[in-house]
């Protein structure tokens, strides 16, 4: 992994696709929230053809995905650190992505802090702005009731349709987290919406 370095972008306003190496021509993918990026490394290794972007706002994090993806050799990926609504609102261009990832995020269950949740409806219209026509939007969480908070809002944006089969080729691709639930007896909520229009 000749030249490559974990992307700090938390200073930065400028679009994406400026500040780093962005193949157009492969079908690119982004792990937002990606943790300690175990599902984008194994993204990646799946599929050496597709580019994987990780994006966490942690350097902790991204350093161990970053040290991880050296030692699999990995290629076709690069780490940002970034805040998500920073990224997805400001940083990438319309019909940007063909995937995106949202893996059991931190629900923020009390009131007070339901500012702090990802998913809201603001999110709702940028992640359609930067998916591609048919692009699929993957949210996963163990918590029910942000579940039906996030399932609610994309019901009522209307703007995309529902189809779990475009998950298919990642289906036993799983996140630290979401191993650590189901080793708890815990079950994760997968969906996938598609942009409809």
């Amino acid at each position: 992994m000749e030249n490559k370095k974990i992307n700090i972008l938390t200073d930065k306003y400028a679009l994406l696709d400026t500040l780093i190496d962005w193949p157009a021509d492969k079908i690119t993918e982004l792990d937002l929230g990606c943790g300690k990026g175990s599902f984008s490394t194994q993204l990646a290794l799946r599929y050496p053809e597709r580019f994987i972007l990780s994006a966490d706002i942690m350097i902790g994090r991204c350093r161990k995905l970053f040290k991880r993806n050296e030692r699999e050799g990995i290629e076709n990926s690069e780490v940002l650190r970034v805040e998500a609504r920073h990224l997805i609102g400001c940083m990438m261009k319309d019909n940007s992505l063909d995937r995106l990832h949202v893996l059991c995020p931190d629900p923020w269950p009390k009131d007070r802090h339901s500012h702090n949740r990802l998913i809201c409806s603001n999110i709702v219209t940028h992640i359609h702005r930067i998916l591609k026509p048919g692009g699929v939007f993957h949210f996963a969480t163990d918590d029910e009731p942000y579940w039906e908070i996030a399932t609610n809002l994309f019901a009522k944006a209307n703007i995309f349709t529902v189809d779990n089969s475009r998950l298919d080729d990642i289906k036993d691709i799983k996140t630290d987290f979401e191993k650590r639930w189901n080793e708890q007896g815990k079950e994760v909520h997968h969906i996938a919406y598609i942009k409809a229009k």
